[in-house]
């Protein structure tokens, strides 16, 4: 068996930027590229809907072929999509063309997600796993740093150097990816191991008993509590979320709209400092804070104050869309505060999706919640353009604010184990 080292690094690593790309640094290209914030949100939070039903297919990755291979597969697929968004920028019909290629991104990114992490469990022992999964998380998070904060500083750097030609930059840019990629499936083709147990389903198993496997596991999600608590559990994983929902598309957005329409004017050399990396390590950390405390005490003991500190920072956005400040550290410890109250409020919110999860078909309704997760951002994000517009960025900021009452609201409403979370 091949040293972990050698690919679960640049396997997570893999499995992070895409994600970024298109989650973040599409929303930053399109403003570039003189798209209204409606059109931005509601085309990027489309994009969610891979993660959101990728648990319909995840039983056919499992059937056909190997892990190794899809993830080898995707990996060419994303490849390639990067190219298509890198060709096409140039050209007249750079929208439609660009839209279906993050379409196609966004697919194959979610697709590897499922091989990547079935894969991580066949290539390692149970040992190494737990060993491992500080590191994958580390270099997922790393993933994400280099796309929202590293890839955004270079693209603003080469506008500067090419006299502000943003389309020819952002094409670099995305070419840059597609031989990153190429790279990584390259190197995965030799550094993955090849595990016995990593081959298709086998014996007489057809389409049907697949569909029918995945209607059982759908119903059991359903039915492994009394109605009444599946319900709650079910608006808590669709509501918790809802302000950060309508926030994650705007906020890039109100930083680098300029002060004469309502936000920061910032560049996207500061974009890419604020939110990829001060922003991304303020995260981090609440992040880590967050999973000590719920070790050591339980998430019912810390739910409340997770749930404040999801909700409360958003007031830092009223306050930059009323002040617009100049001052760049004043901004990056705002920002800072925001990302780190959300990396702590978040824990809560993961932590209650393994809590519910817990019993037979553990990781299946564990995928489950996740498609619920994916769902909870995306819809608010479809609307949250529209509604920006509508009121300007420091009134949808306010009713961002009020909107968090229902955070509030379905935190209460959840019955959560006392013991639960605490480290044994």
């Amino acid at each position: 068996m091949k040293n972990p080292w050698s690919w679960v690094p640049s396997l997570y690593s893999a499995e992070g930027l895409p994600y970024v790309i298109v989650m973040q640094v599409a929303v930053l290209m399109y403003k570039q590229f003189d798209l209204s914030n409606t059109e931005i949100a509601l085309y990027t939070s489309m994009f969610y809907l891979p993660w959101t039903i990728k648990p319909l297919w995840s039983p056919f990755i499992d059937m056909y072929k190997t892990k190794r291979w899809w993830i080898i597969t995707m990996q060419t697929l994303i490849g390639a999509a990067f190219a298509g968004i890198a060709f096409t920028i140039p050209t007249d019909f750079w929208l439609q063309a660009t839209i279906a290629f993050f379409w196609l991104l966004a697919f194959s990114s979610a697709t590897h997600d499922v091989a990547a992490d079935g894969f991580y469990m066949l290539g390692l022992n149970e040992g190494e796993q737990s060993m491992f999964v500080g590191i994958r998380s580390t270099f997922y998070r790393l993933a994400s740093l280099f796309g929202s904060g590293v890839l955004i500083m270079i693209a603003g750097n080469l506008q500067t150097l090419m006299k502000g030609s943003v389309k020819y930059s952002w094409s670099l840019i995305f070419y840059g990816l597609t031989g990153i990629f190429i790279a990584l499936m390259l190197w995965h083709t030799r550094a993955l191991p090849k595990p016995k147990t990593d081959k298709g389903l086998e014996g007489n198993i057809s389409f049907s008993d697949v569909l029918d496997e995945l209607w059982e596991t759908i119903k059991s999600f359903f039915t492994k509590m009394p109605l009444k608590e599946v319900i709650l559990a079910t608006c808590f994983m669709l509501l918790y979320r809802m302000p950060e929902g309508l926030l994650v598309k705007i906020t890039p957005l109100f930083l680098i709209e300029p002060q004469s329409a309502g936000g920061l004017g910032l560049s996207p050399q500061e974009i890419g400092f604020v939110q990829g990396t001060v922003g991304v390590i303020g995260l981090t950390l609440g992040g880590i804070l967050g999973g000590v405390l719920v070790s050591r005490d339980g998430l019912k003991k810390w739910l409340w104050p997770m749930v404040f500190a999801i909700t409360i920072p958003d007031a830092v956005y009223i306050y930059l869309s009323m002040a617009l400040p100049d001052n760049f550290f004043l901004i990056n410890a705002c920002i800072a505060l925001e990302q780190f109250g959300y990396g702590f409020g978040f824990t809560a919110y993961m932590m209650y999706l393994i809590y519910y999860s817990r019993g037979e078909h553990k990781t299946s309704h564990y995928a489950l919640c996740t498609a619920f997760m994916a769902l909870s951002m995306m819809i608010p994000g479809l609307f949250s353009g529209w509604l920006q517009e509508t009121v300007g960025y420091r009134m949808f900021f306010i009713i961002v604010m009020a909107l968090c009452a229902i955070t509030f609201i379905v935190s209460a409403l959840v019955k959560i184990d006392p013991h639960f979370g605490k480290k044994e």
